[in-house]
């Protein structure tokens, strides 16, 4: 429990992070991975590059400092969080070198306006907020290794197959080096992979989303070849595994892990909204909805450069089919003439008009890709009168902001 005194002071400091926020997490990382480069193997470097991972951390601090007063009502993003730090192995006795080093970036960017007062108020304050992520990630660590087929840190998996599902997404297969059984999974949550690429200095960690139904003797990802654009260079792990990760590789993963999913006793209506590689979760609720066998009308949008990057289309398609209860609709954005002459899409442009598409707004709703696609997406729902509380959604890489202005941290 806090004091009165210290949420006064942790309120009075707000204002201040709003401001300056991504400049003392830009410090914190900087200073923290110089003073600790073993670091570098748990944190993605590409959301370093690109400041995701600033950004985000930015936006939590100024949320905790807003809700000091209330922590339980941040609980569900704390959760969210630490679905990730489990699956990155992250222990207890790192939050101390993150707080450290996070009330050091406070000192240093804001000079004397961080009073001795503030910073031991903020002390207080991350030491009840890092116990309380603590406590969540234990429980989910024992959970994690005391389920069905289910282990501790990273366990050896073997690339079962390898399947090219588009021009630019290709899907692993991958079952446990050991023969023993693997744990079972919610559509819509992630494992993460550990990969050390020749030539690199540090072990990387990234998640990616099971693409399949649960309950079978393998995980399947089905990963995107990140191409470089303008300054951002080629994803590296992505890269390395298109590349260089073949049927009979070994590689080390962690168990699923995430709160994106789906849930199966809301026997609503249910729209599946993706964008580019964001279907993969959407692929695994698909195809449980349709295994559950409860005739519930599912409307599947998805949104793709073209038919050439467009994964996964023969098979919705053939669910569909098959399914009198699924409707499939694509959009397109930049068609190629096969697009036109095998008829792939349904609408070119981007994803809007959805009320054309969707026959019942009192449905539940999943949403999943690029944060312009998500936003955009959000934003009409919202216009349509869905009901926040009915939109679910899944960012790939740190949390941002589905507001159509993002807020300012």
């Amino acid at each position: 429990m806090l004091s009165e005194h210290t949420i006064r002071v942790i309120k009075s400091t707000v204002p201040v992070l709003e401001v300056h926020g991504e400049a003392i997490t830009r410090h914190f990382y900087e200073t923290m991975f110089t003073a600790h480069p073993e670091l570098l193997n748990i944190f993605n470097h590409a959301n370093q590059k690109q400041g995701r991972q600033q950004a985000a951390l930015a936006n939590m601090v100024y949320t905790a400092a807003l809700h000091i007063d209330n922590l339980s009502s941040i609980l569900p993003a704390v959760r969210q969080v630490a679905h990730k730090h489990r699956s990155l192995g992250i222990v207890p006795e790192q939050y101390a070198i993150v707080g450290t080093y996070l009330l050091q970036a406070i000192k240093d960017v804001l000079g004397d306006a961080a009073t001795d007062e503030i910073i031991t108020a903020w002390g207080e304050a991350y030491n009840v907020i890092a116990n309380a992520f603590i406590g969540i990630e234990q429980d989910m660590y024992t959970e994690a290794e005391n389920q069905t087929g289910g282990w501790e840190g990273f366990r050896t998996f073997k690339v079962a197959k390898k399947v090219q599902e588009s021009e630019i997404i290709t899907s692993f297969y991958l079952v446990p080096d050991d023969g023993q059984p693997i744990a079972s999974y919610e559509p819509g949550q992630y494992i993460s992979i550990k990969i050390k690429p020749e030539a690199q200095s540090f072990t990387q960690i990234r998640q990616y989303s099971l693409s399949d139904t649960p309950g079978k003797p393998y995980y399947r990802i089905s990963v995107k070849r990140e191409r470089g654009v303008l300054e951002r260079p080629d994803g590296v792990i992505s890269t390395y595994l298109h590349d260089h990760i073949e049927e009979g590789s070994l590689v080390e993963l962690s168990a699923p892990a995430g709160d994106f999913t789906l849930n199966a006793d809301d026997k609503r209506p249910v729209v599946l909204l993706s964008g580019g590689v964001g279907l993969t979760p959407m692929i695994s609720m698909l195809n449980t909805l349709v295994n559950l066998n409860e005739n519930r009308t599912i409307t599947f949008l998805h949104a793709s450069p073209n038919g050439q990057s467009h994964a996964f289309r023969d098979h919705v398609n053939s669910v569909a089919k098959r399914n009198q209860g699924v409707k499939a609709y694509y959009c397109y954005t930049q068609l190629e003439d096969a697009d036109r002459e095998n008829e792939y899409f349904h609408k070119e442009g981007y994803m809007d008009a959805l009320r054309q598409v969707i026959d019942e707004l009192d449905s539940t709703y999943y949403l999943c890709g690029p944060v312009s696609f998500m936003r955009a997406v959000y934003t009409e729902l919202q216009a349509l009168g869905v009901a926040a509380d009915n939109i679910h959604y899944e960012f790939f890489g740190p949390k941002a902001s589905l507001s159509p202005t993002p807020e300012s941290v």
